[in-house]
């Protein structure tokens, strides 16, 4: 038995160097390769020093500051795996996407001497990784100088606006705001700090107890003043359409009488005309007819008639001829009731 164990140790010893080689050359592959991921950046350090940066996208802007910055500095785009030196090299990683921030609330002072209490939220993301490397470190370190500059800049441009025009504006904050992160980024920008903002908003807006009433009192003030602006707007407009439709309905309704009184006079011409062809071809016969117009407007169904001999009614009405008639009574042509 003894004697086995001691011819197979030659066999032993070469399963273990065997083992201790794949182990190393594990240990030595695993660490020359690194995976970017789509949301990382990365920064490779050899000896203390930047050599390698590592994105997924690089604007032109990025790239040309990293090659100002380093001109030896190698600048790779894309996501995967990675080569590095094992044991030398050291990787440094980043996030590559938005990051949300999220201030304490901070005292501010407004144009008309209040004090408000911001509470703001923002979302920020890394530019440039060797920039912010050199500049903060770390995304700790970068919520620390946000808060500076953020509320350095809230305060010079809360202290250039009324209280109640932040409280009650929506468009002067919001205004305000936009302001606010082209001043923020500016600052990033002059400081090389590799970040950038995006999208500032208020969360909350607190108003110490004491500046309550006196803040309400001066919306209330303002909102009053607006309306009687509209009112006096709406009013001045009212008459202005109300003079403006006199005027037109008075030209329309001396155009429609001048129309008319042309039409009736067209008319009563023509009247005139049709009358007088009437009474031209037959005279006697329009003249029986305006007696009868005659009769029918002046005696009613109790009307009493007493009509000379020697006048036209007797003409038609008792066919007597003026010119011959008698001096004695006449007997009407109907016999007596």
């Amino acid at each position: 038995m003894s004697e086995k164990t001691i011819s197979n140790k030659p066999g032993m010893k070469k399963l273990v160097i065997a083992a201790a080689v794949i182990i190393i050359l594990y240990v030595i592959v695993s660490n020359s390769f690194f995976f970017l991921g789509e949301g990382e950046s990365a920064l490779v350090q050899r000896f203390g020093r930047i050599e390698a940066v590592y994105m997924r996208e690089i604007s032109a802007v990025v790239k040309a500051e990293l090659l100002e910055d380093d001109s030896s500095l190698m600048v790779s785009e894309g996501t995967g795996l990675k080569f590095k030196i094992p044991f030398i090299d050291n990787v440094i990683k980043y996030p590559d996407k938005l990051i949300l921030y999220d201030s304490l609330a901070a005292e501010v002072i407004t144009l008309d001497k209040h004090r408000l209490y911001f509470d703001n939220t923002a979302q920020w993301r890394i530019e440039n990784p060797l920039r912010f490397y050199q500049a903060m470190k770390t995304v700790e370190g970068a919520r620390t100088r946000l808060d500076d500059v953020l509320h350095s800049e809230m305060r010079v441009r809360v202290g250039r606006e009324n209280s109640y025009t932040l409280i009650s504006n929506r468009e002067v904050a919001g205004k305000m705001l936009i302001d606010l992160a082209d001043a923020v980024n500016v600052e990033f920008t002059r400081r090389r700090d590799g970040i950038s903002v995006h999208d500032i908003r208020i969360k909350r807006t607190d108003l110490p107890i004491e500046t309550y009433q006196n803040i309400y009192t001066r919306m209330i003030t303002e909102r009053e003043r607006i309306a009687a602006e509209y009112r006096s707007e709406g009013e001045r407009d009212l008459l202005r359409i109300q003079s403006s439709t006199d005027r037109k309905v008075i030209a329309i309704t001396s155009e429609a009488e001048r129309e008319a009184e042309e039409i009736r006079g067209e008319g009563d011409s023509e009247a005139a005309r049709i009358y007088n062809d009437a009474y031209s071809s037959d005279p006697e016969f329009f003249e029986f007819y305006n007696l009868l117009e005659t009769y029918r407007l002046t005696v009613g169904s109790s009307s009493t008639l007493i009509v000379p001999l020697d006048s036209p009614f007797a003409k038609y009405l008792l066919g007597i001829n003026p010119a011959a008639a008698p001096v004695g009574p006449v007997t009407p042509p109907w016999p007596a009731e």
